[in-house]
C-alpha cells in the first residue's frame, strides 16, 4: 500500500517553512555544500524519477527553480518552500506559485507541491494521494447533470 511507503510517510511528516528569500539562499547553499548526497528531483505530474540526479543536474535545477520562484511569486517573502530539517535537509517541498491553494495553515487536503527534492525514492503522489471521494462525487454530479 502506497500510504505506508517511506516516501509518503516523509511527505506527510513535519516541515519548516522557508519564509524569507535569504533563508532560501541558505537552503540552496546547504544543498550545494552537501553535493555528495543523492537527490531525487521529482516534478509532480511527471513519472517519478528512478535514479538520483547528478550534482550538475541538482545545481541547474536549483538555479532554474530559484529564478522561477522569484519571478512568479512576486512577494517580498518566500513562504512556498518547506524543508524537513534546515541544517541537514532530506526532503524539500516546493510549491508552484501559480497553484498555491491552501499551502500554509491547516487543510485536510492541501494541494500537492509542484516539485520535491528527496533523498528517498519517490512514488507517484497523484496515485498515492488521490482526490477525496466527495470531490469525485461533486465532479460526477456536475458531469451527470450535463450528460
Amino acid at each position: 500500500m502506497t500510504e505506508l511507503h517511506p516516501f509518503v510517510q516523509k511527505f506527510r511528516g513535519g516541515f519548516t517553512g522557508i519564509l524569507r528569500w535569504p533563508q532560501l539562499d541558505e537552503l540552496w547553499a546547504t544543498l550545494r555544500q552537501q553535493a555528495d548526497k543523492q537527490w531525487y528531483i521529482y516534478a509532480i505530474g511527471e513519472t517519478p524519477p528512478e535514479s538520483t540526479s547528478s550534482a550538475q543536474q541538482l545545481d541547474t535545477f536549483l538555479q532554474e527553480i530559484d529564478t522561477l520562484l522569484r519571478s512568479e511569486h512576486s512577494e517580498d517573502y518566500c513562504g512556498i518552500v518547506y524543508v524537513d530539517k534546515r541544517d541537514d535537509p532530506g526532503f524539500i517541498k516546493i510549491y508552484d506559485p501559480n497553484n498555491l491553494g491552501v499551502v500554509c495553515g491547516f487543510s485536510d487536503n492541501p494541494p500537492l507541491p509542484g516539485w520535491i527534492l528527496s533523498l528517498e525514492a519517490p512514488v507517484d503522489l497523484q496515485v498515492a494521494l488521490p482526490p477525496t471521494g466527495n470531490r469525485r462525487r461533486w465532479w460526477q454530479k456536475l458531469i451527470g447533470a450535463h450528460a
